[in-house]
């Protein structure tokens, strides 16, 4: 249910414009990813701080630390509508430079609240309201960068151009496990849980004021000036037409956020408080993880330009629901070699990298310019919203229920599964949709 793309929207812009689009769209979306990675590197923490009163049990603080992750999430549909209607009528620019100012404020003062011994009741409360912030400006992001990168995309290269959207996810978790992983080197446990924990929030300020400057730089894209100053040669899709399209886009990404989540993100606290890893165990899995995830994006991305988003994103989606428990299982096992566990983790990273990459393109060929930063905004916020800020809440809490250590794998290749499905209703060849 793909609405068609208009020829307009492929017109020429200079190498430049290109190169510079790439990097102010890139640069927010690897801020937006650090952070929420910090926050999930540092779950079991933010739990004991922010919401684990004095005898609280430690499995209660952690669900509630990833229902404040998950009510993020929840929210980043809200802002994917608000920003995004904001986008499709005064123009991809000004709408990035305010999210990436108020996802810069909103984390750099996360790294300053007060916790739960200090100001009580009140600490939680502060975290969550600043989630929400934080999930109102990721929403607007991701829709309008993508929007900005493929539409000032050389012919026949959007699936290379939004391959790198996908590509900074990865470089923003790996740079929070990186500073995560420094700052458990370098100080004790009681000095990270104490104050460590703080410095990668306001690590943040430095470079959101960075890529503010990016963008402020910036031109309008060629294809919204076009269609500011022709409005009567752009068709709008009825509302129902755009919703099936949010709906469908939503169902292909969807094992991508999920598994994406998982694999990413949970597997640090899943590592600590289910298999009884050190902290530092937990962060070397998780780069290695993230090292497999980025080895594959950029790669993913450039091959859907020669051979169409579908059949890439298809074998990565197959690929997590045939190999999710096995690589699991090889984790648990106490008899696995270290080598052979890393090599599981960076495996379960690079399959996930197949859907990252031509993901982006996928879902801004499935929109016009005149609905694009609103429908592919909120197809992404939607699946994100559900299977990956739900992800490590669902995880944690279905574990404790059950005791059924494989949870997170089931919950991986159920997701992929469905994905797998929404990616063979696919009949174009998507291949001519990038050109």
């Amino acid at each position: 249910m793909s609405i068609p793309v208009q020829d307009s929207d492929r017109r020429a812009t200079r190498p430049e414009q290109s190169r510079k689009a790439l990097l102010a769209g890139s640069v927010g979306n690897l801020i937006e990813w650090y952070e929420f990675g910090v926050y999930g590197y540092f779950a079991t923490i933010v739990a004991a701080r922010f919401f684990t009163p004095e005898g609280g049990g430690e499995v209660e603080g952690l669900v509630k630390a990833y229902a404040s992750f998950a009510l993020a999430f929840f929210f980043r549909p809200v802002g994917a509508a608000l920003f995004g209607r904001l986008g499709d009528r005064i123009g991809r620019r000004p709408v990035l430079i305010l999210v990436i100012s108020l996802m810069t404020a909103a984390t750099t003062l996360i790294g300053a609240l007060p916790t739960y011994a200090t100001a009580g009741t009140l600490a939680p409360w502060l975290l969550t309201f600043l989630r929400v912030v934080q999930g109102l400006s990721a929403g607007g992001e991701f829709g309008g960068a993508v929007s900005m990168m493929t539409e000032f995309a050389p012919p026949g290269r959007r699936g290379l151009y939004g391959s790198w959207q996908s590509f900074t996810v990865a470089l923003g978790l790996l740079c929070g496990a990186g500073v995560a992983a420094l700052l458990a080197v370098f100080l004790s446990e009681p000095q990270l849980s104490s104050w460590g924990w703080r410095l990668p929030f306001l690590l943040t300020l430095p470079l959101g004021l960075g890529a503010l400057w990016l963008r402020l730089r910036l031109e309008e894209t060629p294809a919204f000036a076009s269609g500011r100053a022709h409005p009567d040669a752009y068709d709008r899709p009825s509302a129902r037409r755009l919703a099936g399209a949010i709906i469908l886009g939503a169902s292909r990404v969807m094992g991508w956020a999920a598994a994406g989540y998982t694999f990413l993100v949970v597997l640090p606290s899943y590592l600590q408080s289910t298999l009884h890893a050190t902290f530092q165990q937990a962060l070397v899995a998780t780069v290695l993880a993230n090292l497999g995830f980025a080895a594959t994006i950029v790669p993913a991305g450039l091959l859907s330009d020669r051979i169409g988003r579908h059949p890439v994103m298809l074998t990565g989606a197959v690929l997590v629901t045939v190999l999710a428990v096995p690589l699991l299982n090889l984790l648990q096992d106490s008899g696995t070699s270290n080598a052979a566990k890393g090599v599981a983790v960076c495996a379960a990273g690079a399959v996930v990298g197949l859907m990252a990459g031509p993901g982006p393109a996928m879902l801004s060929e499935m929109f016009p310019t005149r609905v694009r930063y609103t429908g592919l905004g909120l197809a992404y916020a939607l699946s994100n919203a559900v299977f990956s800020g739900c992800a490590g809440l669902i995880i944690t809490k279905t574990i404790e229920r059950t005791g059924n250590v494989d949870i997170p794998a089931y919950y991986a290749a159920a997701t992929c599964a469905v994905s797998a499905l929404a990616l063979a209703t696919v009949r174009t060849n998507q291949k001519s949709q990038g050109s």
